[in-house]
């Protein structure tokens, strides 16, 4: 008996230390969620009494134009950014990981935009890319070109603009991460096949890809989040502009629910959100035992 109560004083200890983050986690994150769900079954507005309208919001969300191009600029923006940040924070990752002199001074070059804010990075680089007076277009006027890109006035060019920003920004992040998973490949792996007449980029393909693996799946599944929750690089640089060419998903949501008011319906696009990102999550986590490759 005496054993018993000392087991179970130490599991009562063992969740009063967590009770604290529990209580937290379930006021500041669970409820709104609930709650949240429970809004976008409504017409709530702020003011007015909670209306119950079932699945309308949903319904009207698919028949919502502006819902529509919202969503494919966000397609768009993860179809592009998603791999080209992945590329470049590998290809960093690779150049540092080898025995370059003053690693440790370009690992903070190339990482010193991640820890910038966002909102000074959309300010910086909305001058940059200022039609008129920004250096970009200056210094392709003085190579000779007449008529340089309009970058952010413009309907085809701005949503790029945006991407060129945010993989400009989130490279060095994903290069640190990328950087960790190479320096765990043990390095007689690489002896041996060199030994073997392998050459630099079989050495790549069939050691440092399948042995990164993991990390990669990681940053894939991290970089197509955040790709579906960019919001500050819109709302600085473009606010959903010009027209609708730069508008995605969660400016989107801002709009109906911080502008006009349409909680209901911008709960409605939140959780289709969700959705979405918990199927995607969900299919590379079963598509993973067919690429992913685990060391024993």
């Amino acid at each position: 008996m005496e054993r018993k109560r000392r087991i179970k004083r130490k599991w009562l200890t063992g969740y009063l230390f967590i009770l604290p983050s529990f209580v937290g986690f379930f006021i500041f994150m669970a409820l709104p969620v609930i709650m949240g769900f429970g809004i976008s079954l409504t017409d709530y507005n702020g003011f007015n009494q909670f209306k119950f309208v079932g699945l309308s919001n949903y319904i009207n969300m698919f028949k919502d134009e502006y819902f529509l191009i919202s969503f494919r600029n966000n397609v768009l923006y993860t179809l592009v950014t998603v791999p080209c940040t992945i590329v470049i924070a590998l290809l960093l990752a690779v150049a540092l990981n080898t025995g370059i002199k003053g690693k440790s001074v370009f690992r903070t070059i190339f990482f010193f935009p991640t820890i910038t804010s966002m909102v000074a990075v959309g300010i910086v680089w909305s001058m940059m890319f200022h039609p008129s007076r920004g250096p970009i277009n200056q210094f392709l006027m003085a190579l000779g070109v007449e008529n340089p890109p309009q970058w952010l006035v413009s309907t085809k060019l701005a949503l790029f603009s945006v991407m060129i920003v945010a993989i400009w920004k989130q490279a060095g992040y994903y290069m640190v991460m990328l950087l960790a998973g190479l320096q765990t490949i043990p390095r007689h792996m690489y002896e041996a096949a060199q030994i073997d007449g392998a050459n630099a980029f079989q050495r790549f393909f069939k050691i440092t890809l399948p042995m990164l693996s993991p990390t990669m799946f990681l940053v894939v599944i991290m970089s197509i989040i955040s790709s579906f929750q960019v919001f500050d690089l819109i709302s600085v640089m473009t606010e959903g502009g010009p027209g609708r060419a730069t508008n995605v998903l969660v400016y989107r949501i801002y709009q109906e629910g911080f502008k006009y008011l349409r909680f209901g319906y911008a709960s409605a696009m939140a959780y289709f959100l969700f959705i979405i990102i918990m199927i995607i999550t969900l299919i590379q986590y079963r598509g993973q035992k067919k690429w992913v490759t685990y060391m024993q």
